[in-house]
């Protein structure tokens, strides 16, 4: 197989079906980075946006690698994050896909259900008493 066939094979496909390739190697199909998906972004940012409200949070940051997707909170945009949720599929099938991680790199929970491991962040309800 000489170097012109994988490109001459990668033009041959139909549009929009085309791996994505690195600019290094003709025919090298490059890693794609770990993201959250719509529904996982979806019950981050609503909890993010009840802490934002009751003034506990005010930035975050999305980070997107290889090996893992990192959403991270801050108290102010200067400071080290004091909550990571991670999303490193490595895990998956062992301690679970998602992690809750706190500044000095305690892991909170770990588990196979989004919602469940950001439980860990939520505010229980306390009793007010007049």
């Amino acid at each position: 197989m000489s170097d012109a066939e994988p490109i001459a094979w990668f033009r041959q496909r139909p549009s929009g079906t085309a791996p994505e390739t690195s600019g290094a190697r003709p025919g090298f199909i490059a890693a794609r980075p770990v993201t959250f998906d719509r529904g996982e972004i979806g019950l981050i940012l609503k909890l993010y946006g009840a802490k934002v409200a009751a003034g506990e949070w005010r930035d975050y940051a999305l980070d997107f690698g290889r090996d893992s997707a990192i959403f991270s909170v801050f108290r102010r945009a200067s400071e080290m994050p004091l909550y990571r949720i991670v999303k490193d599929p490595t895990l998956a099938r062992k301690q679970g896909l998602y992690t809750v991680l706190t500044e000095g790199g305690t892991i909170l929970r770990r588990g196979h259900d989004l919602a469940q491991v950001l439980r860990v962040l939520m505010r229980k309800p306390t009793l007010v008493t007049a």
